[in-house]
């Protein structure tokens, strides 16, 4: 099953810690959000596999705009 993990606000992504293929942890930080000169992490909710990055370093996204997609089980 997919799980699609969405920016809850305007920001500018500052970092992608992720790659496709790779395993991550409920609570691994996935994506480090800015906005109004506040960094916001982005946590997994759920341990699964990145099956794809959505975003790059430098992209401003909207809010509900896909990050990254996890396959949990």
């Amino acid at each position: 099953m997919d799980h699609v993990v969405e920016s809850e606000l305007v920001a500018n992504v500052i970092a992608v810690h992720v790659a496709p293929d790779q395993d991550v942890a409920q609570g691994d930080e996935l994506v480090l959000l800015e906005s109004m000169k506040m960094e916001i992490p982005v946590l997994a909710e759920h341990a699964g596999r990145v099956r794809s990055v959505k975003v790059d370093v430098g992209d401003v996204v909207q809010e509900g705009e896909a990050l990254v997609v996890l396959s949990v089980d």
